[in-house]
């Protein structure tokens, strides 16, 4: 498997004011899936997200990546772990306002080892005829594609999409999914979403179901559905 979580624990307080954002967790995804995760608030998606972006650290357990314990490792291997093989995707976009699309996605190529090409980039997710437009000239999908353009630009292993349709009307998360079913694709990126919104779990490989800190499924989807076939 290409990520194995084992045992994963995150606990914050002691004793009888103990609550468990995770509470042994195990859960395996291959390489290049899609996989979904499903819960609904506080059962512990964005905690898990976070611990497989080295964002946030276990109580206890591992979290494997391609061979490597990501829970036990040093601060500055950790960080080149987030800077390399990790791309994240917020609800927020989190883009610089006084920069063009082009110029956002420049910022994170320019500290990448191996940053793909951001022309090619922006004609792959229809970007190129926006290149110089702000955020502030764009609509909220536009602007969503531009958050997945930065954090493919340095061609991360895996992207952790977190509620990324989440403040989108129909119509641009289907502009956003279809994308990201692209992104898969062509750059064969693993892509893990986190999301509350139950039809886009067809388009995945993968779906898991988490609630209260615990995995309660996780199960291989036979027949994924094109993202323009969803229902969402």
């Amino acid at each position: 498997m290409y990520i194995e979580i084992k045992n994963a624990v995150k606990q914050y307080g002691q004793g009888e004011n103990a609550i468990y954002a995770m509470n042994g967790v195990d859960l395996s995804i291959e390489e290049h899936e899609i996989c979904v995760i499903l819960g609904p608030s506080g059962s512990g998606k964005s905690t898990l997200l976070n611990m497989l972006g080295g964002i946030d650290t276990l109580t206890s357990g591992s979290i494997v990546v391609n061979g490597k314990d990501i829970s036990n490792i040093s601060k500055k291997e950790l960080t080149l772990y987030r800077r390399e093989d990790i791309g994240f995707i917020f609800q927020s976009y989190n883009l610089i306002q006084d920069l063009t699309v082009k110029e956002n996605i420049q910022t994170v190529a320019d500290i990448s080892k191996e940053p793909l090409d951001i022309d090619e980039l922006l004609s792959a997710l229809s970007l190129e005829k926006y290149k110089n437009h702000f955020p502030s000239e764009l609509s909220g999908g536009q602007q969503q594609r531009t958050a997945i353009a930065r954090a493919l630009v340095k061609n991360p292993a895996i992207l952790l999409c977190d509620e990324p349709t989440g403040a989108l009307d129909s119509k641009s998360s289907r502009d956003v999914l279809r994308m990201l079913e692209k992104v898969n694709n062509l750059y064969e990126t693993t892509v893990i979403i986190i999301t509350h919104n139950e039809g886009i779990s067809k388009m995945a490989d993968r779906v898991i179901r988490i609630h209260d800190g615990k995995i309660v499924k996780n199960v291989l989807n036979d027949e994924r559905m094109p993202v323009d076939e969803l229902e969402i």
